[in-house]
């Protein structure tokens, strides 16, 4: 797990299922009218609370599944189901309508704080999220290995981080259309890995060869 295709393949997942430019201007509507540095107060909070709970995910929840019976194949094969279905909201602009309607709906009940919900809480981990960050773990066994794919989690929290801080200037520079265009590439990309979770977890019962 540690060569860099395998640590690529890991980044690549997470940041196509957490979406940091769709977030940008999730993040902009969420905090509009607020001062810089409250901003700034709000971006930190969300992204820091994300990734307590990932963390959480990755060492938790293996032994969650194994405590309620369902064997890491079965889970890996919804999961890519899971995250097909996402890929194909990407791809027909579903998700973004969604993640708009949860972003509204926190907005009114926590007008003052939205770090928490909506931002860390489903906007940043979603189910895709959470799905993703099991499977990697159940592929990890090593110390070296599990502190690779953390650093992979964290590297895209990160670069949530500085889209929320730079999303007036990214909005302005993609537009709409922008928006749109790098929303689709990334579903097809999603669309493509969900389709290998479940390849893996149908070789790994036998069910192909």
């Amino acid at each position: 797990m540690t060569d860099t295709s395998a640590l690529i393949i890991v980044f690549s997942t997470l940041f196509v299922v957490i979406d940091p430019p769709a977030i940008a201007p999730l993040f902009m509507a969420l905090t509009q009218g607020m001062e810089n540095a409250r901003r700034r107060v709000i971006a930190i909070r969300a992204v820091a609370t994300a990734a307590i709970l990932l963390t959480i995910f990755f060492f938790l929840g293996e032994a969650v599944l194994n405590f309620i019976g369902v064997t890491i194949p079965a889970f890996r094969i919804a999961g890519g189901v899971l995250l097909f279905l996402t890929a194909l909201d990407m791809l027909f602009q579903r998700r973004q309508a969604r993640r708009k309607g949860n972003a509204e709906e926190g907005g009114q009940e926590h007008h003052d704080d939205p770090s928490i919900f909506p931002l860390a809480i489903p906007l940043i981990v979603g189910p895709g999220a959470i799905t993703t960050v099991i499977l990697m773990a159940a592929q990890t066994t090593l110390v070296a290995d599990r502190a690779a794919v953390l650093g992979m989690v964290y590297g895209v929290l990160i670069i949530v981080l500085l889209t929320c801080l730079a999303a007036g200037p990214i909005e302005r520079a993609l537009g709409k259309v922008g928006i749109d265009v790098v929303t689709r590439i990334l579903g097809m990309l999603l669309a493509a890995l969900a389709v290998q979770f479940i390849i893996d977890g149908m070789r790994t019962v036998g069910m192909i060869a």
